[in-house]
Order: structure tokens, then C-alpha cells, then sequence
């Protein structure tokens, strides 16, 4: 039997697959690590793919997101699962007017117990940006890059300004795709309330956030695939300087004055970067 969808929900769903694809085919998303969500204003036909109802209480209050639709992957789909069946890997979350209660809508096909593990820290940021901005969308992604989350784990590299510093100095074009550089988070147990606080007022100053020794977190007011941009563009510069640690620190990379250049052509601010002599 067809489930019937609407334009824009098969649009949705078909561009979570997609980032869902990307982000394992760059080895960020093991087995059933990694999640996604989207926050939309309204979303025509979600009832008639969603048809199984169920009240649930939101782990925090998220008031701006009031009358909201979520699309949530569940906890333990495989993210590159999704395109084949994103029925079975995705919730509707309907918020209540009081931002606390909500309703889960879920497909006959749904394979998953409860949504992603850290719905928590993804409401939170989905609830922070919208009180500030009246956005038609919203899409947020975790993902787990080795090359990252490996640099995480050397406490040199784990700061903020020492992290921009070494990994957005590879390309220019990741300059002007991470304007506001890279947060740097220290290390909090998934799922917990002190990473969903230290994510949200990261990702208030960044589009991208590295969880220490965890992975990523990043937001677009754009689209799923933007906030899977950069992911890759952020992972890219990380295995850049991972292949510089292993060739013994031979390569220059942009110098301050070259980084400082391109965030100058492009009308960036790059507080984050090194000031050049």
C-alpha cells in the first residue's frame, strides 16, 4: 500500500536521506550513531504519513517551538538507512501550545522504541534559535567524524581559538563556509543536561560545535544538507591536519595574512582566527 505524502514532507524526508548518506559515506556515523532533526513551521500531509498517534512529554520546555512540527530520526536507525525507508527511521513531533506536551506521530513502519538519544540537546537548540528568529526551518545534525573527534582527544587542539587555528587553515573555502569558525565543547556525558546547556550556548556563537572525545552538532536556518556542509567541511580540515601530524608537520597551510585575506574578500568577520603579523 502507498502511504500518501505531500510534496514538501517527500521533499524533507528525501533530503534527510541524503544528508544521512553523506554523513556515512564520510565514516561519521557508525552502525546507529548520529541523529537528525528538522524543526518546520507547518507540514501539510504529516498526518497521513505518520497516522500512529501517542502524547509524550517533551524532556524540556521549548516554548518558541509552540505548534512546531519535528522530524526526528529515531534512537538507533542507521543513518544511512533512512533513504530506503525513512518511514521506519523517522517521528513527527507536534508540539502543544505550552511547549511541554507533545504529540508523537509515527509511521506502521516505525522501527524504533523512542527517538534519538539525544533529542534532548536537539530541541534545546531548535527552541534557543527560534525564540530569536521567526524561521520557516530549522535542521540540526550530530555525526561523529573521526578525524575530529580524534584531534578532541589531544588537550592541545582542545580549545576553541587552538582548534580554528589548525584545522580551518587547510582550505580557503572553508573560511567562508564556517564564517564563524568551530566551538569548541568540553567533554559531558551523552544525553546529559550539561552537554544539551554548553550545546545550545555554543551553537548560539557558532554553526558548528565539537563535542570533546563525542562528535559534532551543527545547525543550518537553511537545510538538512547545508548542516551536513559543515560537517564535511569542518572534517575535511581535521584530516588535513591529521595528515600533517602523521607526515611530521611539514606543510605551511594558510597563514594568518592568507586566511585573513580571504575573510576580507568575502566580507567575514574571523575573530576566531589568528591575528596575522
Amino acid at each position: 500500500m502507498t502511504v500518501p505524502t505531500s510534496a514538501r514532507l517527500t521533499e524533507l524526508l528525501a533530503a534527510m536521506g541524503d544528508a544521512g548518506a553523506r554523513i556515512c559515506a564520510i565514516d561519521a556515523s557508525e552502525a546507529g550513531a548520529g541523529n537528525i532533526s528538522l524543526c518546520l513551521r507547518e507540514l501539510p500531509g504529516v498526518h497521513d504519513a505518520f497516522p500512529h498517534s501517542e502524547p509524550v512529554t517533551l524532556p524540556l520546555a521549548a516554548p518558541a517551538l509552540a505548534g512546531r512540527v519535528l522530524l526526528v530520526t529515531g534512537s538507533g536507525r542507521r543513518l544511512r538507512q533512512i533513504a530506503a525507508d525513512p518511514l521506519a527511521a523517522v517521528g513527527a513531533v507536534i508540539v502543544g501550545d505550552d511547549g511541554r506536551e507533545a504529540e508523537l506521530l509515527t509511521s506502521p513502519r516505525r522501527q524504533f522504541d523512542r527517538l534519538t538519544s539525544e533529542f534532548n540537546s536537539h530541541l534545546a537548540v531548535h527552541d534557543d534559535r527560534l525564540r530569536s528568529h521567526d524561521l520557516d526551518l530549522h535542521a540540526v545534525v550530530h555525526a561523529q567524524p573521526p578525524h575530529l573527534t580524534y584531534l578532541s582527544h589531544i588537550p592541545a587542539y582542545r580549545d576553541t581559538r587552538a582548534m580554528n587555528a589548525r584545522i580551518m587553515r587547510w582550505e580557503p573555502e572553508s573560511v567562508v563556509a564556517l564564517p564563524q569558525g568551530i566551538g569548541v565543547l568540553d567533554f559531558a556525558v551523552p544525553g546529559s543536561a550539561d552537554l544539551m546547556s554548553a550545546n545550545v550556548d555554543g551553537l548560539r556563537r557558532h554553526e558548528i560545535v565539537l563535542w570533546s572525545k563525542h562528535g559534532v552538532m551543527s545547525r543550518s536556518d537553511v537545510s538538512v544538507t547545508r548542516a551536513v556542509d559543515r560537517i564535511e567541511y569542518a572534517e575535511t580540515g581535521a584530516k588535513y591536519e591529521y595528515m600533517d601530524l602523521v607526515a611530521g608537520g611539514r606543510a605551511e597551510g594558510l597563514t594568518a595574512r592568507e586566511i585573513a585575506d580571504v575573510a576580507d574578500a568575502f566580507g567575514i568577520d574571523s575573530s576566531w582566527a589568528p591575528h596575522p603579523a
